[in-house]
């Protein structure tokens, strides 16, 4: 296997000091330009003046005091710093009409900009039950077009489409962008979107919104320059996610640490969109806990270059599936996504019988075909092959017991197992597989050292399957409980088998075929 360890980046990204000498001593009180704190006033206008201000003036401190102060549609401008003091509330119109005709407007926008932060210990609040009533009033009365609205879907969710559904923050084409210790809730849709910036530093934020579907806690959307630091997401879908969505660009530079993160979706997820790349990627120390799906998921679908991408020191209990890697092709007329050089390292993971969301406002929607717990997994597809994913320190604990339900999977016809190749990556997406610790298929150079599968239930599939693989390492590998065969190795061909602990005869309990 030619990748090593050593060829991964080490990332550190300087955040930016201030907006500029200046506009750390010029300060813009919105109060002064009319704002009421009286949580019912719009202040849009007193707001935006402020802002418009402090940057005709070469860059200033727009500060929103202690209060309930109302905003629709804000635009920051270079270098404005929009500051919240202790005990300041941002909160966004709970009035449809006021994020704009058609599609809405997120609540602070920015477009082409320089130097721009939000800061302060105060809080940017949707009122997205509020605005999410005025939505269905307006619904209901036939007023505002919607071309989701009581649209069958496979989730069978009854839900506006999003261009009804307002982000709070979406900055696009911006540089040196700074938000730091600011509480963000209360969303309808993505809760934070940054496309196409450069030099982004975010650190000791806090987001909490479990209030609709699709409530993403950051979405880094071709990026490059990011550090993401010591901050915590509690939302109703994918926690820290990142995207690419334009097939010339690509999320670059990126290094995320010190996060914890509560998920109805994935906790740290690349994908789904992913059209041009991801590169040099570094996630280290990120605690996860009652997340419905996976705490790590590296998937790309829509033929962007997935590589050199490092995490470590990963922690999840009560979440649904530890690790998945997914290369697939949704696109059959556009080209092939390229996943390589991956490694993970120092990672537990505790996987519970039960769903780890169950009684949070918006829960993950449930699986429809009955099915045991879901194992790990790495896949490819044919032609398209995940390459050099290296394992290391890897703990996973499953509990729960077969379900009678459940058809008992025929390991000597693993080809019937379905590829999925346009499918929504997911971990999910298979349905039952016939390992209950760790799946993986059409890949080259798989390495996993010193990895431990505990099952504390009883389950009669074997622990890995690897099928139609190229290069496959396991050394140090422990299986405590497990039925015969543990490991099964399906049209393997440069296997290493080093030190590998598991009850019983291992000639018996590892079936290469």
């Amino acid at each position: 296997m030619k990748y090593t360890l050593k060829m991964l980046p080490v990332i550190f990204l300087a955040g930016f000091a201030g907006i500029t000498a200046s506009a750390q001593t010029k300060a813009y009180n919105i109060k002064r330009y009319g704002a009421i704190a009286d949580g019912k006033t719009n202040n849009t206008t007193s707001i935006q003046k402020a802002i418009d201000e402090a940057s005709v003036n070469g860059g200033g401190l727009v500060m929103v005091p202690a209060g309930m102060f109302v905003t629709g549609v804000l635009n920051l401008r270079s270098n404005v710093e929009l500051h919240l003091n202790k005990g300041a509330f941002l909160l966004g119109s709970t009035v449809r009409a006021d994020y704009g005709e058609g599609k809405a407007s997120a609540l602070i926008v920015s477009t082409h900009q320089q130097r721009i932060a939000i800061t302060g210990p105060g809080v940017i609040d949707g009122q997205g039950d509020d605005l999410l009533k005025d939505i269905y009033r307006r619904l209901n009365a036939g007023t505002l077009v919607d071309t989701e609205w009581r649209k069958p879907n496979p989730w069978h969710q009854v839900r506006p489409t999003e261009d009804n559904r307002p982000k709070l923050i979406e900055f696009k084409n911006c540089d040196h962008i700074q938000l730091r210790d600011v509480t963000i809730k209360h969303g309808l849709c993505w809760i934070e979107n940054y496309k196409n910036c450069t030099n982004l530093v975010i650190d000791s934020i806090k987001v909490e919104s479990n209030t609709f579907w699709n409530n993403d806690g950051i979405d880094i959307v071709d990026c490059k320059n990011v550090r993401l630091t010591n901050s915590f997401f509690n939302v109703a879908d994918d926690g820290i996610c990142l995207k690419s969505e334009d097939a010339e660009g690509a999320c670059e530079n990126v290094y995320v640490n010190n996060c914890r993160v509560r998920s109805s979706a994935s906790a740290v997820k690349f994908g789904t969109a992913s059209r041009g790349g991801f590169k040099n990627i570094k996630i280290d120390h990120i605690s996860v806990y009652d997340t419905y799906r996976s705490a790590i998921a590296i998937e790309s679908v829509d033929g962007a270059l997935l590589e050199d991408v490092d995490i470590r020191n990963v922690t999840a209990v009560n979440t649904g599936n530890a690790i998945v890697v997914r290369l697939g092709h949704r696109d059959k007329n556009g080209p092939m996504s390229v996943l390589r050089r991956i490694y993970i390292g120092n990672v537990k993971v505790d996987v519970p019988a039960g769903k780890p969301d169950a009684g949070y406002p918006m829960e993950g929607p449930v699986v429809g075909a009955p099915h045991n717990v879901i194992p790990s997994s790495i896949t490819g597809i044919p032609g398209a092959r995940v390459e050099d994913v290296m394992l290391e320190n890897i703990t996973i604990n499953y509990h729960g017991n077969v379900k009678k339900e459940v058809p008992r999977f025929n390991t000597d016809t693993l080809e019937k197992i379905p590829e999925k190749i346009p499918d929504y990556p997911e971990f999910s997406m298979f349905g039952e597989l016939p390992a209950w610790g760790f799946y993986i298929r059409h890949a080259d150079g798989i390495k996993i050292k010193n990895m431990v599968l505990t099952c504390s239930g009883s389950d009669y599939r074997p622990a890995i399957v690897a099928d139609d693989v190229k290069g496959l390492s396991l050394i140090k590998i422990d299986i405590p409980q497990a039925k015969a065969p543990v490991l099964i190795l399906n049209k393997v061909s440069g296997q290493e088998l080093n030190d590998i602990k598991i009850p019983g005869n291992p000639r018996q309990n590892i079936r290469i075929q």
